[in-house]
């Protein structure tokens, strides 16, 4: 099942799949994917269906499915949402940035703004949660935010926000910084081999 979902991210999400590398523990790094790869079942929903309607329909089953994430009794036979309920249930996530990132997915199907703290900050805080506990939430929305603004074309001020994040990432424990370092990545088209350099400077010296 892990194999699947690593595969599974590594295709949807380079950019996180190669940050998560650095994370040692082995279980800490597949509960970083089991989210990733709940993300990446969302992303997807709009690339497998034409209406609207549809995918909002796909969003609302989703959203039917947290009852069981969060109640640990997950949907059977379903990898992603076994692994997302271990992960919840093993680190005591909180279930809103959850409901929130569907909401917002909804949202988009019907041509909404992207909402960058339901999209990328709640996310980012949940998984600096699963690696050092609570306690961290201003200095993972720092790092959400900036790569929030480069997955949606605002380069620039992207590069801007850099500063303010690196001041609050001091913060940070050191082995947290794996689930923001995707956010020193501001060039999605960027060769693999320098991303990965990227990160690993990133990492070393947490900052993005």
């Amino acid at each position: 099942m892990t194999v699947d979902l690593d595969a599974q991210v590594r295709a949807a999400d380079l950019d996180r799949w190669l940050a998560s590398r650095f994370v040692a523990d082995e279980q800490a790094r597949a509960d970083l994917i089991a989210l990733y790869a709940f993300e990446a079942e969302l992303m997807a929903i709009p690339t497998r269906v034409t209406q609207p309607l549809l995918a909002e329909m796909r969003y609302a089953w989703w959203a039917e499915q947290m009852d069981g994430a969060f109640s640990d009794t997950p949907r059977r036979g379903h990898p992603v949402l076994e692994a997302l309920t271990a992960a919840v249930t093993r680190h005591g996530l909180e279930r809103a940035p959850f409901d929130a990132l569907i909401e917002a997915h909804i949202g988009r199907v019907h041509g909404a703004p992207h909402d960058l703290d339901a999209f990328y900050v709640g996310p980012m805080q949940a998984t600096v949660r699963i690696l050092v506990g609570e306690g961290h939430d201003a200095a993972a929305g720092a790092a959400g935010r900036v790569r929030g603004l480069a997955q949606t074309g605002q380069v620039d001020q992207a590069r801007a926000a850099r500063s303010e994040a690196n001041r609050a990432l001091r913060k940070l424990p050191p082995a947290a910084f794996p689930a923001v370092a995707s956010a020193v990545l501001i060039k999605p088209d960027e060769p693999e081999p320098f991303k990965r350099l990227r990160l690993f400077w990133s990492v070393l010296r947490g900052r993005i």
